[in-house]
């Protein structure tokens, strides 16, 4: 009866963002336990403190482009969009135009890219953040950019990753763009 009910939520998922939960399906069938600890996994990829919504999407957005560049980052656009975060922004986020977004947000782009690198940089504006957002604002991002990895390494874990392919922001389709700070910075000298 449990797994009935989890797969009726995992198809209300489906159909609301047009969502391939079959990797969901396949742990649910084959583990129950398993997928009970990705439930309560869930919990923490949700998490947002009392951080704007354009800041925690600024972190989950481009830790998702990171990592794939196809369904989980459509996924994240939407809840974006649903969370009332503006589709220029998004479009801005995704785009990497660091010109379009205002000075706290590019630098939670630039913060979560670095981070992602390991890069020592990351130290200085983890400084600003907290003063901007505060350790629980911080944590918000850290959970954000932590988790956000978690769905694309778990689906081609288990055979369900997708090539890349373009994201939608309100009918306009766009290539997420990879390029960090330091490849940039590379590219320059």
């Amino acid at each position: 009866m449990i797994r009935f009910m989890f797969n009726k939520m995992l198809q209300s998922m489906n159909r609301r963002y047009d969502y391939d939960v079959r990797y969901m399906q396949d742990i649910l069938k084959n583990d129950l336990g398993a997928f009970l600890k990705f439930m309560g996994f869930q919990t923490m990829s949700s998490h947002s403190g009392s951080l704007p919504a354009e800041a925690l999407f600024a972190a989950r957005l481009r830790a998702i482009i990171w990592d794939d560049c196809g369904p989980c980052t459509q996924l994240v656009v939407d809840l974006a969009l649903e969370a009332k975060v503006s589709p220029e922004l998004v479009r801005a986020i995704v785009d990497r135009d660091l010109r379009k977004l205002t000075e706290e947000i590019a630098m939670v782009v630039e913060f979560t890219e670095l981070v992602l690198q390991h890069h020592p940089e990351a130290d200085d504006l983890r400084e600003k953040i907290v003063a901007l957002w505060g350790e629980k604002g911080l944590i918000a991002i850290g959970f954000g950019i932590s988790s956000s990895r978690v769905y694309p390494a778990l689906k081609y874990s288990l055979g369900y990753g997708k090539t890349c392919s373009q994201v939608v922001v309100e009918d306009l389709s766009l290539v997420p763009k990879r390029q960090s700070p330091t490849s940039e910075q590379a590219t320059l000298s």
